[in-house]
C-alpha cells in the first residue's frame, strides 16, 4: 500500500516531479501527461459513480476500473527498464482481456447500431461519454509517451485505455437502455 504523511513536498515547485523510479522529469514529460489524463479519466468515472442510475453490477465493474486505472497510472510513471530496483506495477493482459470481456457481455444485451450515437440521454450516460471521451485522450496521451520513449513505455497500457473508452460506450448504451439512444441523423439541419 502507499503512505501518504504529506500531501505537499514542494519538491515540484522548480516544474519537475518524481517518476515512480523516483527520477526527475519535467512536468511537461509526455509520461506524465499520460497518466494525468488516466487520472482524470478516473475523476469522470468518480462522477458517473455519484448519480444513483447505475446497476450495482455496472457500480462494482466501474470501481474495479477505477482501481485498475491506478494501476495504470501506476505503469506509465515508471519507466520501464531491464534491472529495476523494484518490481513495478505493470499493466497485464489479463487486465485487458477482462475488460472485453465485459465489452462482450454488455453489448450482447443491446441493439444494433444504425448511425453513431449522440452523447446524451440520462445523467449517467452523459457522464459516461465524457468518461469515454476523456479516456481516448489518455490514450492519445500514451500513444505520444510510447513514441516519444519507445520501449520505456508499456504498449499493453494504451491497448487498455483503448479497449476501456469501448467498454464506456457500450455502458452509456446500458445507462440509456430504458429511454433509448440519440441517434446522429446526417445533415439533419441542413
Amino acid at each position: 500500500m502507499v503512505h501518504l504523511t504529506r500531501i505537499y513536498t514542494k519538491t515540484g515547485d522548480d516544474g519537475t516531479t518524481s517518476l515512480g523510479d523516483m527520477s526527475r522529469t519535467s512536468k511537461n514529460d509526455p509520461r506524465l501527461e499520460a497518466y494525468a489524463t488516466v487520472d482524470e479519466a478516473n475523476s469522470s468515472i468518480g462522477v458517473v459513480l455519484s448519480t444513483d442510475e447505475l446497476s450495482k453490477e455496472v457500480r462494482t465493474l466501474l470501481v474495479r476500473i477505477q482501481n485498475d486505472l491506478f494501476d495504470v497510472g501506476a505503469d506509465l510513471c515508471t519507466p520501464v527498464s531491464d534491472a529495476p530496483a523494484f518490481e513495478p506495477l505493470r499493466v497485464l493482459e489479463s487486465q485487458i482481456v477482462y475488460i472485453e470481456n465485459q465489452i462482450d457481455f454488455y453489448n450482447e444485451s443491446l441493439e444494433a447500431l444504425r448511425s453513431f450515437v449522440l452523447p446524451s440521454g440520462t445523467p449517467a450516460a452523459a457522464h459516461l461519454h465524457v468518461a469515454r471521451t476523456v479516456t481516448r485522450r489518455a490514450e492519445r496521451c500514451t500513444w505520444a509517451a510510447i513514441h516519444a520513449f519507445g520501449s520505456g513505455v508499456n504498449p499493453l497500457t494504451a491497448k487498455y485505455l483503448n479497449r476501456l473508452s469501448d467498454l464506456l460506450f457500450v455502458l452509456a448504451r446500458i445507462a440509456n437502455k430504458e429511454i433509448g439512444d440519440q441517434l446522429w441523423v446526417p445533415g439533419a439541419n441542413r
